[in-house]
């Protein structure tokens, strides 16, 4: 973020509301280099953006009114500020149908609840595809106009150099090349005029108040009608049982048909082209931000990918040779190294910080999201005495002073109560991330205390691993 950027957002955020603005809130990192901030008033609170990648930008911001004249569920734009590459936009909230779908599902059940849902993002996705196709200036489209040969060659080649280059995976270059022109060709024998979003996937579609909204289109361009409904159904974390995607394959053809005649073996066939060419897209993905960034949480969606790539390997014909292509991914899908990556670690993460509310709330990075955020402000505060201003929550005085104070000890109980029933739950269903933050004013005696107490009742009493860091303090050593 620029160093004036923060003062801009909140700046426009209180032109638009008409109030001040009280909180001003990093939010989890996404796959891509934008950031976004969560900014809170008295009443309102909207999500403020930051990207230096201008045209990025526009076609955002100019999908972004199309879509909204359409009537389709995006984000209002409330006010932008193209020069300083920020805007302001509608607070959806925090639940993607990821979570969503991690909240509802136990093992490999899909409950019906689940899946109607992912019936109505269905019948929208058509929505945005035909309808919001219409009248769209396609010339704002960044980086392409179109989902053509020449976009198609830049996702397998990103998949060459990033995925199978670095995971040591042999092929002979000429021949994938020739493969690959093979594949596009297939690929572009369907009518490839609708606007396509690209990066259609369970974290970019918000649920709100039980229906789907949809975020990050900026990426769209024309294209098939295929490759979204790929994205979704072969999201690879998302995991859907292969019964379920067939039959929301089937629903999709079905409400399909309301706006156009459908050829439902060749629309299949080549479904499962657009499914091969987005998992080697997504494992590109995977493997620059995982192998060349050295962001471990993007090399655990690895093993789901391979899943879905054994699967498409063992059960779909598409009708054309791709020895070197098909030889290529075979190796990948029996790769004991590949299979296991992101997986050395078996045992929840407990991430515990203390922090000062002066700089906000720690982000998660895990890309878990969720968590607590607990309040000692409320509590007495040794800070206010003389004898403690030097001192931290991790001193033999501060820790005698709070021994002697009843309301620390049942603010913990409390605490200890909340934590260790998600502790409990994440175990069981084998999440890997919990993140809790404690707040005070300083960050430095109430906090740092409660995350001291919280991280040595966790280690002692589960088998988990405790990442302990105290925010306020750490930045003071530097």
């Amino acid at each position: 973020m620029e160093p004036n950027t923060k003062s801009l957002l909140i700046g426009m955020f209180e032109k638009w509301a008409g109030e001040e603005a009280r909180s001003f809130i990093t939010l989890p990192p996404s796959g891509s280099y934008r950031e976004y901030y969560r900014i809170t008033g008295r009443t309102k609170s909207a999500v403020g953006a930051y990207n230096a990648d201008k045209k990025e930008n526009m076609a955002f911001l100019d999908f972004s009114e199309h879509f909204k004249s359409k009537g389709l569920p995006v984000p209002e734009i409330y006010q932008k500020d193209v020069e300083n590459n920020i805007y302001l936009q509608q607070d959806l909230g925090d639940i993607t149908l990821y979570g969503f779908l991690q909240g509802m599902r136990k093992g490999n059940d899909f409950p019906e609840d689940l899946k109607t849902f992912y019936q109505k993002t269905i019948k929208k996705l058509i929505c945005f595809q035909i309808k919001g196709g219409e009248g769209l200036d396609y010339s704002k489209c960044y980086p392409r106009e179109a989902f053509d040969k020449q976009s198609m060659l830049w996702d397998l080649h990103y998949f060459k150099y990033y995925f199978l280059k670095l995971a040591r995976v042999p092929f002979d270059e000429q021949a994938l090349e020739d493969d690959y022109n093979r594949l596009i060709d297939f690929l572009l024998e369907v009518d490839h005029d609708y606007f396509l979003y690209r990066d259609f996937q369970s974290r970019n579609v918000m649920v709100v108040g039980d229906e789907p909204w949809f975020i990050d289109y900026q990426g769209g361009r024309l294209g098939a009608l295929q490759y979204d409904l790929a994205s979704l159904l072969y999201d690879a974390k998302a995991d859907i049982p292969d019964t379920i995607r067939k039959e929301l394959l089937e629903y999709y053809i079905q409400e399909l048909e309301a706006y156009r005649a459908v050829d439902k073996k060749d629309f299949t066939r080549h479904y499962y082209g657009y499914v091969l060419i987005r998992i080697m897209q997504a494992m590109g993905a995977y493997g620059f931000r995982g192998f060349y960034e050295k962001k471990e949480h993007f090399l655990k969606s690895i093993p789901y990918a391979i899943n879905n790539l054994k699967h498409l390997l063992n059960t779909v014909d598409l009708g054309i040779e791709l020895p070197t292509l098909f030889a290529a991914l075979k190796n990948v899908t029996e790769s004991e190294e590949l299979i296991n990556i992101g997986q050395r670690n078996e045992l929840l993460t407990v991430k515990i910080s203390s922090f000062s509310y002066k700089r906000g709330i720690p982000v998660d990075v895990s890309g878990n999201g969720g968590g607590f955020v607990f309040d000692c402000r409320a509590i007495h505060n040794p800070g206010r005495y003389p004898e403690y201003a030097d001192k931290t929550g991790k001193d033999e005085e501060v820790i005698a002073f709070f021994g002697k104070e009843p309301e620390m000890a049942s603010f913990l109980k409390d605490v200890f109560s909340i934590v260790e029933k998600s502790v409990e739950k994440y175990i069981s269903r084998g999440f890997k991330n919990l993140m809790v933050n404690f707040g005070c004013t300083g960050g430095q005696h109430r906090s740092v205390y409660s995350a001291e107490q919280l991280a040595s009742h966790l280690q002692h009493k589960y088998k988990l691993n405790v990442d302990l860091k105290h925010v306020e303090q750490d930045m003071k050593k530097r």
